[in-house]
């Protein structure tokens, strides 16, 4: 392992809070099978340790969307249908957290452009640092490691890549500061990144610009956009359940988020303070998104403590 790779190994293991550990250690170890699945079209996924890899393998052009770690990203990069000897004409990271940027090295070096939202780099950069801090790794090392877009956007991104067009859309502030859903339109695949934890209890990213209003909207707003009949993909999943679904699951997702909001305004009407919000281990009304985990539910309702709480602007 050269200090490079030891760098990301060491923020991912120790300093992921900024950088969405909390995302990705739901996610099977790295021991489990790499699995590459195929959707429609020439659409598929990519499922390893992070969040969901989607590809576009035409005989016309190549595209990638998200790119978890350096060593499943070699992995995935390897194992694409068709891809060897060829050039990747777009990677997208579908927002700035390590678990699906951390592989940006791997596939930027195989691409002719890294995309992403105009506010992932500075989060990026903002999150490295923070995870700098609270590793104690030798002084900017963590942000030396991060490769960054080299094509921004602030709203649409949208190319024809051979046969396929693809869509790149911000929906405003949601999960982070910078998400977006990438849309194969002629395959009718939606890629949603972290906008759905399908039936999990999801990470809301605060220091990193999230809204859960915003989440809430956003959500709603894809479920408007697309196609009634797309398949859409998510950047974590229960095993349950999958990281694969349909419009409704976006749905079910809003609905969670929504509870969550209500339930704590209802707390703090009550006069209960932060310490007794967070305390409810699992919210009534979903049970699919119940799991044995450390209070994944009490960082989802800090978070939204904190946003209702918050001085008006």
């Amino acid at each position: 392992m050269n200090r490079r790779e030891f760098i990301v190994s060491s923020l991912a293991a120790t300093a992921g809070v900024a950088l969405g550990r909390r995302a990705w250690a739901q996610q099977p170890p790295a021991a489990s099978p790499f699995v590459f699945t195929p959707l429609r079209r020439d659409v598929g996924i990519f499922t390893g340790r992070g969040g969901t890899i989607g590809w576009l393998a035409g005989k016309d052009a190549l595209a990638v969307v998200d790119t978890q770690f350096p060593d499943t990203a070699v992995v995935c990069l390897k194992g694409i249908p068709g891809i060897a000897g060829r050039t990747i004409d777009a990677t997208i990271n579908t927002h700035h957290h390590l678990d699906h940027t951390g592989g940006n090295g791997v596939f930027r070096a195989a691409s002719k452009a890294l995309v992403a939202h105009a506010n992932v780099p500075k989060l990026q950069f903002e999150a490295a640092k923070r995870a700098e801090q609270g590793a104690k790794v030798d002084p900017a090392a963590a942000v030396a490691a991060q490769v960054y877009a080299d094509t921004t956007f602030p709203d649409v991104w949208r190319r024809e890549l051979g046969s396929e067009i693809v869509t790149a859309e911000f929906r405003g502030p949601a999960h982070t500061g910078g998400d977006a859903a990438v849309h194969f339109e002629k395959a009718n695949v939606v890629h949603m990144g972290d906008l759905v934890f399908n039936r999990m209890y999801p990470y809301v990213d605060r220091p990193g610009g999230a809204s859960i209003r915003g989440w809430i909207k956003a959500l709603e707003d894809s479920a408007a956009a697309y196609p009634e009949d797309a398949l859409f993909v998510f950047g974590h999943g229960n095993p349950r359940f999958g990281v694969t679904g349909k419009r409704s699951d976006l749905l079910v997702m809003r609905d969670f988020l929504g509870a969550a909001l209500e339930h704590v305004q209802g707390e703090i009407a009550a006069g209960h303070d932060k310490p007794a919000v967070v305390a409810l281990e699992n919210m009534p009304g979903f049970p699919d998104f119940h799991a044995p985990l450390p209070n994944r539910l009490g960082m989802v309702l800090g978070a939204a403590f904190d946003e209702l709480t918050a001085p008006k602007a």
